[in-house]
């Protein structure tokens, strides 16, 4: 698996030119669901599910494993596989590339310790429960299709 940094230039190549493959994870909680205050592009200011780029030769059930230890700081137990979405945003994270095309694999994880702690693209974690409020979009797509 490579798990070293994709160099910037390179990496603004992959955007502008493919889709990004990633999983999102819909962590149910008390009766809620954790999502993050997204600091970086796409998706800045939105609460958002946590979710990460699937690495080149990484099984998918390692990526949730993977995100769910550097998003939120713990273990998880996969309950649902929900499908695969698309995400179309309108920026990305460069300034010259003006969109961002993601096919997401959504799934429902329950973590295996309420211990969470935010990573650097979120500036806090919080549990959610319905009536939820107005969120993204496609954060809507996964709690209706989740059951939530």
């Amino acid at each position: 698996m490579t798990d070293r940094p994709i160099p910037e230039d390179a990496w603004r190549t992959v955007v502008r030119n493919v889709p990004i493959v990633s999983v999102d994870l819909i962590v149910r909680h008390d009766g809620g669901v954790v999502l993050g205050k997204r600091e970086n592009r796409p998706g800045r200011g939105e609460w958002f599910v946590p979710g990460g780029r699937v690495l080149k030769d990484e099984a998918i059930d390692d990526a949730i494993d993977r995100v769910a230890r550097e998003e939120l700081g713990v273990a998880v137990d996969v309950e649902e596989r929900l499908g695969v979405y698309e995400h179309f945003w309108e920026r990305s994270e460069f300034d010259d590339v003006p969109t961002k095309h993601y096919l997401v694999v959504g799934v429902v994880v329950r973590p295996r310790s309420d211990a969470f702690v935010a990573d650097d693209q979120h500036a806090e974690l919080r549990i959610f429960e319905a009536p939820f409020p107005d969120l993204h979009p496609y954060v809507e797509a996964y709690l209706r299709d989740a059951g939530l």
